[in-house]
């Protein structure tokens, strides 16, 4: 197993997979947080992503699902009254960005490293809406997702 403690680290081990492990890698992230959110519609899309017998129709149907979720919250992002429907939009943008086609990726931020940083932004929104936040952080918890991912 790869140890893995900074950024640089995870950058790496990242860039070494397939794109469809790192889309794989990119769902763990993603579903990391997917708690943070109510949406029903996005659980599904959860659900579907990490389930082995997903095709691509599914897949993309998922992605098309966050997607929206994603753009229709956007409006959230900005405003200091709801940290928790910012932290829904980011939740549905890690998964959209995990899902999402390769062109769409291409000479940019690989599937799971956009997924990653998504899902930090979701996690930290929830830390400022509760008032608390832990030694233990999301970061920290996807360094270690990704070095059990190789097992």
């Amino acid at each position: 197993m790869p140890t893995i403690t900074n950024d640089n680290a995870l950058r790496s081990f990242i860039d070494a997979l397939s794109f469809d492990r790192q889309r794989a890698l990119g769902v763990r992230f993603a579903g990391a947080v997917a708690g943070l959110s109510q949406d029903s519609r996005l659980a599904r899309a959860f659900q579907t992503a990490a389930a082995k017998e997903a095709t691509a129709a599914d897949l993309e149907e998922a992605m098309r699902v966050a997607k929206t979720i994603a753009i229709n919250t956007y409006t959230a992002c900005g405003k200091d009254t709801d940290w928790m429907a910012q932290a829904e939009h980011f939740v549905a943008a890690a998964l959209w960005a995990a899902l999402a086609p390769a062109e769409q990726h291409a000479g940019k931020s690989t599937p799971a490293w956009k997924a990653a940083m998504q899902a930090r932004m979701a996690r930290n929104c929830a830390m400022i809406e509760s008032g608390e936040g832990g030694v233990s952080n999301e970061a920290a918890r996807q360094y270690q997702a990704a070095a059990e991912f190789v097992s």
